[in-house]
């Protein structure tokens, strides 16, 4: 068995441990509100208001080049999703995907948008972080992606939006960068 399968596997394994009945209409709603990014033009709406305005361009901008990376490196690694189509949580959405699975593209989008808030406002990513654990957590519950797709989808949104702060130049930025390899290093060590 080659590394993907044994990877596969114990992903598998992992979401396994998920409900199997459909899930709660919230978590189909953000799986599917945040397909192509359009949760997060609301989500960036609602900072403007707030007053957030730096916030939510910076987020905004994380997720608009955050969107397409996730899709290139798709594009090289190619990953079948997982086979439960008779599965209750699996026939909660309407969409039937059948691209790469690696990375999750929501959870791409969903990390660069809630890396950038939290690296300009702390305070409205205690709002914003819920919804992109929502909407990573709604991929996985639906059974549309392994766990591994949306870790590996947070940790480049996440990269995304620290490189987009300018790691070289921001103490925060790169404090962020090091607690964020310490929490994703020992997911991705195990398996290489």
């Amino acid at each position: 068995m080659n590394g993907e399968n044994e990877l596969d596997e114990e992903s598998l394994h992992d979401s396994e441990e998920l409900p199997t009945r459909r899930p709660h209409p919230i978590i189909v709603a953000a799986s599917l509100t945040a397909r192509g990014g359009v949760l997060w033009l609301p989500v960036a709406g609602l900072l403007v208001l707030a007053g957030r305005e730096k916030a939510a361009k910076h987020a905004l901008t994380a997720a608009i080049v955050a969107m397409p990376l996730g899709h290139l490196v798709s594009l090289f690694v190619h990953r079948r999703r997982p086979r439960v189509p008779a599965m209750p949580a699996r026939r909660a959405l309407p969409e039937h995907p059948d691209s790469s699975s690696f990375p999750s593209k929501h959870a791409v989008t969903a990390a660069a948008f809630g890396t950038a808030t939290a690296l300009v406002d702390r305070e409205a990513a205690v709002f914003v972080t819920p919804v992109v654990l929502l909407v990573a957590y709604s991929r996985l519950r639906t059974r549309v992606h392994w766990p591994t797709d949306v870790l590996g989808g947070l940790a480049i949104g996440a990269v995304v939006a620290l490189a987009q702060a300018g790691i070289g130049r921001s103490a925060r930025a790169r404090a962020t960068a090091c607690r964020l390899a310490a929490m994703v290093r020992p997911v991705f060590s195990d398996h290489s």
